[in-house]
């Protein structure tokens, strides 16, 4: 399909705040195609440690499903932050009560 330069904008405003969720983003593609008078959008994130994190939306309008799609991986990234991080332990100089030691 032939990607206008408002669409091209628009994904790349939305993309561009994806690090926000998680710093260890390496890449992002998106995908668009039109599949049987309906839009496909793809979003494929590459992030450090060979995570990978793909969210697919089909709909009528572009850019509801561009939105759609971001925030499939938004939440994608989110729960991948929350598990690393509950990985870690508590926080240096904190004991397991959660008091200072």
């Amino acid at each position: 399909m032939e990607v206008t330069d408002s669409i091209r904008q628009y994904v790349e405003s939305k993309a561009s705040r994806l690090p926000r969720y998680y710093n260890g983003i390496q890449s992002a593609d998106v995908i668009l195609s039109v599949d049987a008078d309906q839009s496909v959008v793809e979003i494929v994130v590459t992030a450090s440690r060979k995570s990978t994190f793909v969210a697919t939306q089909r709909g009528d309008d572009m850019y509801a499903c561009i939105d759609q799609c971001v925030g499939k991986i938004v939440g994608q990234l989110r729960r991948h932050k929350d598990r690393v991080r509950d990985r870690q332990g508590p926080p240096r100089g904190q004991d397991t009560q959660g008091g200072a030691v």
